[in-house]
This record gives structure tokens, C-alpha cells and sequence, in this order.
């Protein structure tokens, strides 16, 4: 007797949860933050500055999970996960080349006005200057010297978040001096006559890292 009034009260409770409250209401529609970090594998991506594959195309690589995505610089966005399949074995069949086009449009710029820390590989003094632009190419940046073509740098800025997929976060990039040219810069009559030399440089990024 008491196991069967046992099993009553047992039913009794089911029939209340599924004839609660909640019964007939809409389900919550989930953020579109969450459902973004669900199909992205729970991982907040930190991403590395876009590399160039052996079909001309870029891509970036997760610093956290490794996972790879196409990026196209012309939006400057990722568009695609990368996924890697078994290379087919067997007869390769030949296919036609593409054309491609000999003429090929600047790449896109973002335009900044962002402070950074710059200084030669294997030495102490660092210099301030200031961001211009970036592209795929590398970045552009005003300092108060010119440097050598090819010359190995460092830099610390922020990297804007339609590259490295993070918002307000530093990094330490490795680059090389690609083109450099000085300038005049007219002083202002109040603070000193004349005027004073700095450089505008251009630089690749080689790689960076993300400053914890």
C-alpha cells in the first residue's frame, strides 16, 4: 500500500510540472551573443594577422584553438571556416588554369589615429609615433626618424578588432621597414621658430602576439 501511494504522489507531481505556469508561453529566443560563442566552439578567438595561402587567398589562424578562417581583405572580415580534407589519392586530373588579372586594385585601408611604441630589434629605446593606416600590406605610421629599408622592428598599438576579432586589446608585432621618407613639420610661431624633421614610415607585419 504505501509503495502504490508512493507512486500516486509521484504522478500527481508530474502532471503538475507539465500543467505549470510555464505551459503555452514561447521559449526565450537565445541572444544572438550566446548562439554566436555556440557555433564558434566556445572559444573567444584571438586571431593572428592574415597569412597568405599557396592560391593567393588569406587566412587567419585562432591563437586559442587553431581554427582557420578565410579573410578577405576587401571587406576586411572572415568569411569562411577553413576546413582541411584527405588529400585524394589515385590519378590527378589536370585542370585549366585561371587568368588572373594583371592589374591589381590598392588594398583597402583603415584609417586611425592611434598612438604606438616602436623600436629596432635588439635595442632598448623605444620611440613614440602614431598610426595612420593599415592594409593588407602592413601599416603606415609617422615616427620621429627614419630607419633603414629592412630594418627589424617591434611595435605595440591596438590592433584593430576587424583583424584580431578583439576589441581594445594591445599587441607586439614583429615588422620590417618597407619604406621610409622624412618630412617637415612647420612649428607653431607661439612654440619655436622653423621646423623640426620626422619620418614616415611604412612597415610589413610579419606576425604579432596578443600583450596579456
Amino acid at each position: 500500500m504505501e509503495l502504490r501511494s508512493a507512486l500516486q504522489r509521484l504522478g500527481n507531481q508530474a502532471r503538475l510540472i507539465r500543467s505549470g505556469p510555464n505551459l503555452g508561453r514561447k521559449k526565450p529566443i537565445m541572444p544572438q551573443k550566446i548562439m554566436d560563442v555556440l557555433m564558434l566552439g566556445r572559444c573567444s578567438h584571438e586571431f593572428s594577422w592574415p597569412r597568405r595561402a599557396n592560391d593567393g587567398d588569406y587566412y587567419q589562424v585562432c591563437l586559442l584553438c587553431a581554427a582557420e578562417y578565410k579573410y578577405d581583405w576587401t571587406t576586411m572580415r572572415r568569411t569562411e571556416r577553413v576546413e582541411h580534407t584527405k588529400p585524394e589519392t589515385g590519378i590527378k586530373r589536370s585542370h585549366p588554369r585561371e587568368k588572373r588579372p594583371k592589374w591589381t586594385p590598392r588594398a583597402r585601408r583603415l584609417k586611425f589615429c592611434l598612438t604606438l611604441r616602436y623600436r629596432v630589434n635588439s635595442t632598448s629605446v623605444w620611440h613614440e609615433g602614431t598610426v595612420e593606416n593599415i592594409s593588407q600590406t602592413g601599416l603606415l605610421f609617422q615616427g620621429p626618424q627614419q630607419l633603414p629599408v629592412n630594418t627589424l622592428i617591434e611595435l605595440v598599438f591596438e590592433m584593430p578588432e576587424e583583424i584580431s576579432g578583439q576589441n581594445n586589446r594591445n599587441v607586439l608585432c614583429q615588422g620590417r621597414v618597407i619604406r621610409s621618407r622624412e618630412k617637415e613639420v612647420e612649428e607653431r610661431p607661439a612654440e619655436t621658430e622653423g621646423s623640426t624633421k620626422t619620418a614616415t614610415l611604412a612597415a610589413s607585419i610579419v606576425d604579432y602576439k596578443f600583450i596579456r
